[in-house]
């Protein structure tokens, strides 16, 4: 995610099963509830969201269909099949779930209660589920975008139709899931929706079925994902195709009404994608575009597969051309950092956003003449001010009430991209450019968390940089930067009279 509605534009702005038991062993304990026990919300015991999550089970694959009315102010009908193997012996599920109205619910095919605890769905099939067994829910259900509309995330309303954006904590605003990326899974999807729209989303395409007056389009995802990740768009869309590096079949969906004068950016990925291969090395997915809408989000997102950005950045005048590629450079690099290799926390959400920062500025330096050096001891002076106001890299403040994307501030961008021009600093070019291509060549479709970053740089960096790491990603203050010791803190500027009101 990267935020572009500032005042100004922003400078500094394969499952891994056994994770749910390492992540909060106790919340499985909470889940062996006998079924008369009144139900309750659970969680994997994330820091930032406590809830959000689900123990014993790990999702293998969603199936989602949805049928779109025609009208983006009125709920969809939709069903939500899971499939998951049981890592611990259940007699009651809990999935993520708000802001839709249940219908029924199946589990292996026979009927189960259900009831809502929070913001779970806790269902209560006829038999308990063993251990180690596989099972299928499938929940027939309505996905209201009107009702999430009110939230920082889920479905967002454009001028012509739907698109998603889920991160960090809203899918379970539009379907029943684990809505944690400790949890990947394998994604099918399948949109209904009249005749003269276009649906679009994660993945490549499978089909497109007409039957009277709508047609059912469907994609299927190669690659493990985040729930957050999951994009679906509806709109009176053009698709626009191409090939990118290696054969890659890229695909843009834009407004079709504007596809001639948005055609010049659409253009730029493949050469943004051979850039990127060129630092870090093969491009991860089965295929690539971007997701241009015509809505007011206030930021980009790096859908898997399908970034989302609004349209107007790419016609807004405000915004030089230089930067409106390196956010290109940003949501593509998130493809390798936050969607091939996954936060297994929301704490690790630094390994997002401060690597999709990094590219964006290295981007920037390489073709617009923007000094990598320049930004990031800008981003030495303000780093006390964003650890105090956000806290360190690796331990952001949660957010505050109501505004659960808070936790997007500039500690874990200009903030956490600083930790990595600390650490090039600190082992080389050389070692830091090859950590680099082993992170995400190593961790290809799976969640990992930052203990694993520091092992691993400290294998390459040849010695123990646990020390390192801890200073720089915990620390409440900023340590000296290696190879500059005139860096200093730069004070705030002082607040300036406040203009009189009538």
């Amino acid at each position: 995610m990267l935020l572009t509605r500032p005042a100004r534009p922003h400078p500094s702005l394969r499952f891994l099963r056994r994770l749910k038991a390492a992540l909060l062993a106790s919340a499985v304990t909470v889940c062996l509830v006998a079924a008369g026990a009144p139900a309750e919300p659970l969680g994997v015991g994330d820091r930032i969201y406590p809830e959000l999550g689900n123990p014993g089970y790990d999702v293998a694959a969603y199936d989602l269909a949805f049928t779109y009315p025609g009208s983006n102010d009125k709920p969809l009908k939709a069903v939500t099949t899971v499939d998951a193997r049981l890592t611990h012996s259940l007699k009651r599920i809990n999935l993520d779930f708000a802001h839709g109205t249940v219908e029924s619910v199946d589990v292996d095919g026979r009927r189960a209660a259900f009831t809502r605890a929070g913001e779970d769905l806790v269902v209560t099939p006829d038999h308990a589920l063993p251990l180690g067994s596989v099972t299928r829910i499938t929940v027939r259900h309505t996905s209201d975008p009107v009702a999430a509309a009110d939230q920082d995330g889920g479905w967002v309303r454009t001028t012509d139709g739907l698109a998603m954006a889920n991160q960090a904590d809203a899918a379970h605003l539009v379907f029943p899931c684990n809505d944690h990326p400790s949890d990947k899974a394998m994604f099918t999807f399948h949109v209904t929706a009249p005749n003269g729209y276009t649906a679009v989303a994660n993945g490549l395409p499978t089909g497109a079925v007409k039957a009277g007056g709508s047609t059912t389009w469907s994609y299927r995802s190669r690659h493990p994902m985040a729930t957050e990740l999951a994009q679906v768009s509806i709109g009176h869309s053009a698709v626009v195709r191409r090939t990118g590096p290696h054969g890659l079949p890229l695909r843009d969906v834009v407004p079709a009404a504007d596809k001639k004068e948005l055609e010049p950016w659409l253009a730029k990925t493949p050469d943004q994608i051979a850039w990127v291969e060129s630092k870090i090395g093969p491009y991860p997915f089965e295929t690539y575009g971007v997701l241009m809408a015509r809505a007011s989000t206030g930021f980009e997102l790096e859908t898997q597969t399908l970034s989302l950005f609004e349209k107007d950045i790419f016609t807004e005048p405000a915004y030089p051309k230089w930067y409106i590629e390196s956010v290109m450079v940003h949501e593509l690099s998130h493809q390798w950092f936050g969607d091939s290799v996954s936060p297994r926390t929301w704490s690790d959400v630094w390994l997002n956003e401060g690597h999709a920062t990094w590219y964006e500025a290295l981007y920037a330096e390489e073709k617009a003449d923007r000094p990598l050096q320049d930004r990031m001891k800008a981003a030495y002076g303000a780093s006390d001010r964003w650890r105090a106001a956000g806290g360190p890299p690796a331990r952001p403040k949660p957010p505050a009430p109501g505004q659960k994307i808070g936790i997007f501030r500039p500690n874990i961008y200009d903030g956490a991209a600083l930790v990595l021009f600390a650490l090039r600093q600190e082992i080389g070019k050389d070692a830091f450019e090859r950590l680099e291509k082993v992170w995400v060549q190593e961790n290809r479709d799976t969640s990992v968390g930052t203990a694993d970053f520091v092992r691993l740089a400290s294998a390459i960096g040849g010695r123990d940089l646990t020390g390192f790491f801890q200073d720089w990603l915990y620390g409440e203050k900023t340590p000296p930067m290696p190879g500059h010791p005139d860096w200093k803190q730069v004070p705030p500027p002082a607040p300036s009279n406040p203009a009189r009101k009538s």
